[in-house]
């Protein structure tokens, strides 16, 4: 099983590469992302990507529930997002499902995210495919495209003023900005 960094590692505040080529170590490199992702239950996983196991490249997978498929994304990129209605109810804070990140044991956020994105990508193959995402998966995409980036899921909760609540005995509680 792959070890999974933690912050303050500097590959997870670094743009990952693109993946030149979609080869037999690429392909056993996923499947071992896929165990990691899987054996992770305090608490689960919903998503990994590379450079949270060390690895600079434009990878990451994604199983929002323990029953569905593994899906994997290379090279991805959002096309095109649909943004939330701002005055919408579900994008008020309280309404928003918290975000945590297995690189940031034990803290939690809610974080606005796009509705639905339509996003490139390819898959194990090599093909390229396009397909819109939307709920619960758009989240997990966009949380990973971040990691691609180099950005972490705090960051934007900060940029977005929104709290974020580390968990102590099986408590949130809420955390103080630093200025």
């Amino acid at each position: 099983m792959l070890k999974i960094v933690r912050i303050p590692n500097t590959i997870l505040s670094s743009a990952a590469k693109p993946i030149a080529l979609i080869d037999n170590k690429i392909k056993k490199l996923v499947y071992e992302m896929e165990e990691t992702l899987i054996a992770q239950d305090d608490p689960p996983g919903v998503g990994l990507a590379a450079p949270q196991i060390g690895q600079d490249i434009s990878l990451f997978i994604i199983k929002p529930n323990p029953r569905s498929n593994t899906q994997v994304f290379i090279n991805p990129k959002i096309i095109k997002s649909e943004i939330r209605n701002p005055k919408a109810e579900n994008t008020s804070e309280k309404n928003m499902k918290l975000e945590g990140c297995l690189a940031i044991p034990r803290i939690w956020s809610p974080v606005r995210r796009a509705k639905k994105i339509m996003l490139e990508y390819q898959d194990l193959t090599g093909k390229w495919q396009t397909k819109w995402f939307s709920g619960f998966e758009s989240i997990i995409i966009q949380h990973e495209l971040d990691h691609l980036s180099g950005i972490l899921f705090t960051q934007r909760s900060v940029e977005q003023n929104l709290p974020l609540y580390e968990e102590k005995n099986g408590e949130l509680e809420k955390m103080r900005h630093m200025p």
